[in-house]
């Protein structure tokens, strides 16, 4: 069995982000946006760590790259869940028109 190449990675890793993209700006439930951003920022994880091992493999940079942007995404998941919360107790829904209301209140 091949293992799978550079190229073969890069693939997935592009149809991941326009994936992510996709759902990021036809989805109107602040959930599945935000699992689609987290989307994006894993396909990027998977190309930092796909070049680091196949462009250069003695260096850990894409390494420390990719627990970075593991890192930010964490913090940036739990804010976000912390706002979905404060919607739904406010206006019991998660949808992202109501979310325009939050500005006025």
């Amino acid at each position: 069995m091949l293992a799978p190449g550079l190229y073969h990675i890069l693939f997935i890793s592009a149809a991941l982000f326009f994936i992510g993209v996709y759902g990021f700006f036809t989805r109107r439930n602040l959930i599945t946006i935000l699992m689609s951003v987290e989307l994006v920022l894993n396909s990027v994880n998977l190309n930092f760590i796909a070049f680091n091992k196949y462009v250069w493999p003695g260096k850990l940079d894409g390494v420390f790259f990719t627990l970075f942007i593991i890192a930010i995404a964490a913090a940036e998941a739990a804010v976000a869940i912390a706002i979905i919360i404060n919607l739904y107790r406010s206006h019991r829904s998660i949808d992202v028109e109501r979310a325009e209301e939050l500005k006025e209140s």
